[in-house]
């Protein structure tokens, strides 16, 4: 209700919407060679930028600089992550026509709609989970309000349909009385787009002679590769993003970085946790991602098990944490040794 329009978005936000300006700006720039001579080829792109203008805002809103429930990874920088560099890296690495235009609109909506809501009360459902289930119809909405039509462009919705649901982790209630914290990507089976097509295969029979879903689930694949492509920015950036899903996860435990019981839990996810997503839990879903981010990722490799071994060093080294943030400030001494 805040953020109900284009215009709403570009008062709330002021000055800071300018990174995100200059981005659309660029991927316009970049996507004019697939311009058609038909008008309606830039009328989608207006349209995209404006649902992905007041995304961004809404996201900056709810969880980011412009609001009071900040989360530390899911906020607005995480649109311009994927927006800019990642699919820039996609672009450089295939050039423009490995997509087709429509395509490349599919990705940037899901740039900034994919993690639109953040505090939807866990519900396990064809593995789906909440937050991306309310971030897709929340996205649904967006589109119908900047001139998209649900029956012309059925495509566009089916594939934000699939790619949003495919950027899921386990969206299961952990056992216990634990609540369900959307940053404990370490504790999940991994993102769903690795099992969707076993997914449709259940509750969609027939869907691979269908070719709007097999193109929507081709895009899904790329999606989740953009979504967790953190793996194979420079190894700083990296790092700097596990520290931020670090603070999000203490966060929404409700643990307080001064006080001793924060200690263990940050050593473990800065260390083994980022081990076991890095190393087992992560896996490229699409050729397209493999070949832009594998080889990144791979130069990352030696440095992260350096990491762990030189943050336990340092830790060994002065005994016992008192707190977790005294094992972030150890963190970022050895991430700053390594780079």
């Amino acid at each position: 209700m805040a953020v109900a329009d284009i215009d709403a978005a570009r008062r709330i936000a002021g000055e800071r919407i300018r990174p995100l300006e200059a981005t659309l700006a660029r991927r316009h720039e970049q996507l004019k060679p697939l311009l058609s001579a038909r008008a309606d080829s830039e009328t989608l792109l207006e349209r995209c930028a404006n649902a992905i203008r007041i995304a961004y805002v809404r996201l900056a809103y709810r969880h980011g600089t412009l609001g009071e429930d900040f989360h530390a990874y899911h906020n607005e920088t995480h649109i311009l992550d994927i927006l800019g560099p990642r699919i820039d890296c996609l672009i450089a690495t295939h050039g423009l026509l490995a997509l087709g235009l429509r395509d490349w609109c599919v990705l940037n909506l899901f740039a900034a709609c994919h993690d639109l809501r953040q505090r939807e009360e866990p519900m396990y459902e064809a593995g789906v989970g909440a937050n991306e289930r309310a971030s897709i119809e929340e996205t649904f909405r967006l589109l119908d309000h900047c001139g998209f039509s649900r029956s012309v462009d059925a495509d566009i919705y089916l594939a934000i349909d699939l790619t949003i649901a495919g950027s899921t982790f386990d969206a299961r209630q952990p056992p216990g009385s634990a609540a369900f914290n959307a940053a404990e990507l370490v504790q999940s089976g991994g993102a769903l787009a690795a099992k969707l097509a076993q997914k449709l295969d259940k509750h969609h029979p027939g869907w691979r002679d269908d070719g709007r879903i097999v193109h929507a689930h081709e895009l899904a694949l790329i999606t989740a590769d953009l979504d967790t492509a953190n793996v194979a920015e420079s190894f700083d950036r990296f790092a700097r993003s596990a520290e931020n899903l670090c603070l999000e996860r203490e966060m929404l435990c409700q643990r307080d970085l001064d006080s001793a019981e924060s200690a263990q839990p940050v050593l473990g996810f800065l260390t083994d946790g980022q081990d076991r997503f890095f190393f087992d839990l992560h896996r490229f879903n699409s050729e397209l991602g493999r070949q832009a981010f594998g080889p990144a990722k791979e130069d990352n490799a030696a440095r992260l098990k350096s990491l762990s071994l030189g943050l336990r060093a340092r830790i060994a080294m002065r005994g016992r944490p008192q707190s977790g943030r005294q094992v972030l400030k150890a963190y970022t001494e050895t991430v700053a040794g390594l780079v």
